[in-house]
């Protein structure tokens, strides 16, 4: 009952993530005016906002105009809502949870801006920072002067690759990452930036000969930050000993 619950609310808060996610880069308000068809501006009653379900009974479809909704909607209110379950599944029930919730609603957040905009905004990554920064508190858990050591390091490493790369790395990425590197410690950020880059090779590589992606293009790396950080926060213990297995082996 209680999973049940956490999903409920992770597709209600889903839903309000695209939102933010779609509003806060165009410094538009997050509360008015009510959300509205793209195509006809048909103010959404309650029954057509149910997460996910009000897609599927509209068969992707605007009821008003019939203009097609993009699936980015019940895309990001499912996963939010699988997230949020998955975290009391790999963390057990802990206080950590709070900070898992809170690291996956940034990334749903950022998730739909980055895909959508190429755009991180600084106001997400400020008031997200802020609510680390008192779960840190409350809620260590690693050494304080490790949160400070991550934050720094990932800037510090991001903004590296930037530089090398005359601007291959976007300044949101840059930010995005101290504020990953806070949360989760130096040693799990150096994992999550090598699955991070590994996912967004293979990805790329892959989007690149289905001719999904343009040579020379660039794509969003808010999403494969979000992943390998996932990943790391998640499954370090046993990512490392898999690792090491293989260098025994090997």
């Amino acid at each position: 009952m209680l999973i049940i619950i956490i999903l409920i609310y992770g597709l209600l808060l889903g839903s309000f993530y695209n939102v933010v996610g779609l509003r806060v880069p165009l410094k538009q308000s997050i509360v008015t005016p009510r959300s509205a068809c793209p195509n006809c501006q048909h103010q959404l009653k309650a029954h057509e906002l149910i997460p996910v379900l009000s897609y599927v009974f509209q068969g992707g479809k605007c009821r008003q105009c019939k203009t097609g909704i993009s699936p980015i909607y019940p895309i990001i209110e499912l996963t939010t809502g699988l997230l949020f379950v998955s975290a009391p599944l790999v963390l057990g029930w802990t206080t950590e949870l709070f900070v898992a919730w809170t690291l996956i609603s940034l990334f749903m957040i950022i998730f739909v801006s980055d895909i959508t905009y190429m755009l991180i905004p600084d106001k997400i990554l400020i008031v997200f920072a802020g609510i680390f920064l008192l779960e840190r508190i409350f809620i260590p858990r690693t050494p304080w002067w490790d949160s400070i050591l991550g934050a720094a390091i990932g800037f510090a490493l991001l903004l590296l690759i930037a530089i090398i790369s005359k601007g291959g790395m976007g300044g949101g990425d840059i930010k995005l990452f101290a504020v990953v590197g806070f949360v989760v410690g130096t040693k799990v950020l150096l994992l999550s930036f090598f699955l991070a880059t590994l996912l967004g090779a293979v990805i790329g590589g892959i989007g690149l000969l289905l001719k999904i992606v343009k040579k020379g293009k660039p794509i969003p790396f808010g999403p494969f930050i979000a992943a390998g950080t996932l990943l790391a926060y998640y499954f370090y213990e046993e990512i490392i000993s898999l690792y090491l297995q293989y260098l025994v082996g090997f």
